[in-house]
């Protein structure tokens, strides 16, 4: 079996080209992918050659974690049906690249327990449910608190923002330096930060995932605040000492979603207590992928690129 993907050679030498799908198992569903997204923080460090040493990497890879699509062959183990709408975080059934994601593909095969059951109405939002989880990840739990201040306000920022003000908090504030990127809040404020005079903030989450903030961070919080770090750090993470040793000041990194995460995400968006509306600027088809990959990375007005893969069906 074969299928049209998206192959990164190396550093900026990407394009869509055919691969060889291992076969299905009885516990897999192959799934005919409609939309996947393209990230712009671990997949660009990747196009750009930047990725520290990361497990499993090594090129040619298929990128991608956000992928849509509907199961065309499912097998008897796999509790699924020929005909269902599934989001599917990536796959590693490739026998002559990488999947080290691997969710950019027109065909896909995956154990069943990896995929979730969604909405077809869904559409091109289908390909947001892993992102989102993420926020929800780095927010949920008894011993977290919800973030007063954010850093970005990119589609992580505004997801961040959005699941703030589902749960019922106070609007966070949300800082942004790009001008073209400060528009689209809902029901909380977002600003330039030589605009914000506060410093007591209790908890700060930072989306921009810039390494060299952390200092100005710290200037931020309230003693005894937290900073999360919900980006992917392309630099070494350092800090001066004492300003955090005079706030006590708590540092927390936010780990990759899980699958109780991916639930309760499809579950808020369904409710209409979550909308994804608004976070996909640019969607492009597979076979622009070149393209598509280079504005995503590129484009400070694109939040977030999809690649429709209908025609490559």
């Amino acid at each position: 079996m074969e299928a049209s993907a998206v192959i990164l050679k190396g550093p900026k030498d990407l394009g869509l080209a055919k691969v060889a799908l291992k076969a299905p198992a009885a516990n897999d569903v192959v799934v005919q992918v409609a939309h996947s997204g393209i990230s712009t923080g671990t997949e660009k460090l990747f196009w750009s050659g930047a990725m520290p040493p990361f497990p499993g990497m090594g090129y040619p890879l298929v990128p991608g974690y956000e992928a849509a699509g509907e199961v065309v062959e499912a097998g008897s183990n796999s509790f699924y049906s020929v005909g269902d709408h599934v989001f599917v975080p990536g796959a590693n059934c490739y026998e002559d690249a990488f999947g080290l994601f691997g969710g950019s593909a027109e065909i896909l095969v995956s154990d069943a327990s990896r995929v979730t059951r969604i909405d077809r109405g869904f559409g091109a939002q289908g390909a947001l449910l892993a992102l989102a989880a993420t926020a929800r990840h780095a927010m949920a739990g008894v011993d977290k608190a919800l973030p007063d201040l954010i850093v970005g306000h990119g589609t992580l920022g505004r997801l961040l923002a959005r699941l703030t003000v589902a749960a019922g908090g106070p609007a966070p504030t949300v800082w942004e330096i790009d001008p073209g990127r400060m528009a689209g809040a809902q029901g909380y404020q977002v600003m330039h930060p030589d605009a914000d005079t506060r410093k007591d903030y209790r908890a700060i989450y930072d989306a921009s995932g810039r390494a060299d903030l952390i200092n100005d961070l710290i200037g931020r919080i309230s003693r005894g605040g937290e900073i999360v770090l919900a980006g992917f750090y392309q630099d070494p993470l350092s800090f001066a000492f004492p300003p955090a040793f005079m706030k006590e000041a708590r540092l927390r990194i936010a780990a990759e979603w899980s699958a109780d995460d991916l639930m309760a995400t499809r579950a808020l968006v369904e409710s209409g207590a979550l909308s994804l509306d608004g976070l996909i600027t640019h969607e492009r088809t597979a076979a622009e992928a070149t393209d598509a990959y280079e504005q995503a990375f590129t484009d400070p007005s694109c939040l977030k690129m999809i690649l429709n893969w209908s025609a490559a069906a």
